[in-house]
């Protein structure tokens, strides 16, 4: 797994449905990417299922996996507390040689670059604000009428979740 977020699982297990995250289906090993038609056919073949939870927002398939669902929690802490938690977790992963997916680990140097391509720490800071105006334009788009969106901005946002009939 990949140490982000218990929500998505936490769900999965509570609605007694798969869990699915993108990340380890696009992540093949070495890091190599599974081309778009793949990535597209697999994750159609999640999102067809009678129930399922599937974490992550990958823009090649997030349309697909939203003509399916029926709800959309997102996850949309400050800034700051997103920059806190994914340095301390980059820095456990590479210094605790976690392996992610199909054999992946984190690395040093991803730690120490400001690539977007080659560090997550530098990919979540010029992302959030992408991220929260996406899902914001997205939770008032007549598209998605058919979606309830959960806008989780707060620990105490995500447990209120995990506590609700729905």
């Amino acid at each position: 797994g990949s140490g982000k977020s218990t929500l998505g699982r936490e769900l999965a297990a509570r609605l007694a449905v798969p869990y699915a995250e993108l990340d380890a289906v696009f992540h093949q090993p070495e890091w190599t990417p599974l081309p778009e038609e793949d990535f597209r056919r697999c994750v159609n073949s999640i999102a067809s299922g009678n129930g399922w939870v599937i974490d992550g927002n990958y823009s090649a398939v997030l349309p697909l996996v939203w003509e399916h669902a029926d709800t959309v929690v997102w996850l949309d802490p400050p800034r700051h507390i997103v920059m806190r938690r994914i340095i301390w977790r980059s820095v456990r992963r590479v210094a605790g040689r976690t392996e992610l997916w199909n054999g992946n680990k984190e690395r040093w140097r991803n730690l120490l670059t400001w690539d977007e391509q080659e560090s997550v720490i530098s990919w979540a800071w010029h992302h959030h604000p992408i991220y929260r105006q996406r899902y914001a334009a997205a939770a008032r788009d007549p598209r998605y009428a058919h979606l309830t969106f959960h806008h989780i901005a707060t620990q105490a946002d995500a447990c209120q979740l995990l506590a609700s009939d729905g």
